[in-house]
C-alpha cells in the first residue's frame, strides 16, 4: 500500500511511471573509477541528458544536490567491495532516517537471492521497508539472482527475485536482464511492481540501447543503469539515448540517432 508521500516521491525519481536511474554508488564497490572522480560533472551530465534520478551512498550527498538539475536522489543503504572476502555479502551502510536527513527522495537496498547471505538480507530489507513506509519513503529493491548454482540470467530465478521484493514491501524492483524481451516478460509478470533492469558492464552503445528496448518491449518500467552510463565517454549522450527509449518509446536506431551516437554505436 502506498501513501501520498511515497507517491509524491516516486514522481520525483521517475517520469509517468517509468524510470531512468543512474546508480553511482560504485565508489564503495570498485573505487573512484572513470566517471566517479569528478562525480559532480557526471551527475550534471546524466540528469541534463534525461535521467530521472541518481543514486549514491549517503556520504556523497553533499556532492549531489547542486548538480542534479532538480532531478531525483536515491540513497543506497548497503554495500561491499570487490577486494573484500565476498562481494555478495552486502552490509548495511545507512538507514532510512539518515537518507531523509541528507535529502533523499527514495532509498535502495541490494539483496542477492540465492546467495549464502540471502537470509540476513531478507531480514534487513524487511526492516528497511517497514521504516520507509512509516516515513513515506519509497524503496527500490535491487533483487538479483546470485549465488552458488544460480544462473543470474534465468528468467525463473529473476522472477523469484522480483516477487520476493514485492513480498517484502518494496515499491520498485531492479534486477538483471534475462537476455531478450520474450523471456523477460515472465520476470515482469511475476510482480505488480515496476521492474527496471541493471546495466552490468559497459557494452557498445547499440548493445546498451537494444537491451533497454528489450525491457520496455517486455513491459518493464525502465532502467537503473550505472557503469554503462557513468563510464561512457559522453554520459549525457548515452543518458539521452536511454531516456529516449524509456520515456519516448523510440526505437534503438531513433534513440542512437537523436543522441548523436549512431556513428559510434
Amino acid at each position: 500500500m502506498t501513501t501520498t508521500g511515497i507517491d509524491a516521491r516516486l514522481d520525483r525519481i521517475g517520469t509517468d511511471g517509468t524510470y531512468v536511474i543512474v546508480p553511482m554508488d560504485h565508489g564503495i564497490t570498485i573505487g573512484a573509477c572513470q566517471g566517479l572522480k569528478d562525480i559532480e560533472s557526471t551527475i550534471d551530465g546524466v540528469t541534463s541528458g534525461g535521467a530521472d534520478a541518481v543514486l549514491t551512498q549517503k556520504g556523497i550527498a553533499p556532492r549531489v544536490h547542486d548538480n542534479k538539475n532538480d532531478k531525483g536522489y536515491i540513497v543506497h543503504l548497503n554495500g561491499s567491495t570487490t577486494i573484500g572476502p565476498d562481494e555478495n555479502d552486502k552490509r548495511m551502510t545507512g538507514t532510512v532516517e539518515e537518507a531523509v536527513r541528507v535529502g533523499a527522495d527514495a532509498v535502495s537496498f541490494h539483496i542477492n537471492v540465492g546467495s549464502d547471505h540471502e537470509p540476513d538480507q531478507i531480514a534487513q530489507l524487511s526492516e528497511v521497508t517497514t521504516t520507509a513506509k512509516q516515513l513515506g519513503m519509497p524503496v527500490l529493491a535491487m533483487a538479483y539472482a546470485r549465488g552458488p548454482g544460480v544462473d543470474s540470467e534465468d528468467p525463473e530465478a529473476l522472477g523469484h527475485a522480483v516477487r520476493l521484493a514485492e513480498e517484502l514491501g518494496a515499491d520498485v524492483v531492479k534486477t538483471g536482464y534475462s537476455g531478450d524481451a520474450e523471456s523477460f516478460q515472465h520476470v515482469v509478470e511475476s510482480t505488480l511492481l515496476p521492474v527496471v533492469i541493471a546495466g552490468g558492464s559497459k557494452g557498445t552503445d547499440r548493445e546498451t540501447i537494444e537491451m533497454v528496448r528489450g525491457v520496455m518491449d517486455a513491459g518493464g518500467a525502465g532502467v537503473s543503469m550505472g557503469r554503462s552510463i557513468f563510464q561512457h565517454e559522453d554520459p549525457e549522450a548515452i543518458a539521452r539515448a536511454v531516456a529516449g527509449v524509456v520515456h519516448d518509446d523510440l526505437s534503438t536506431e531513433e534513440a542512437l540517432t537523436e543522441a548523436g551516437l549512431a556513428l559510434e554505436a
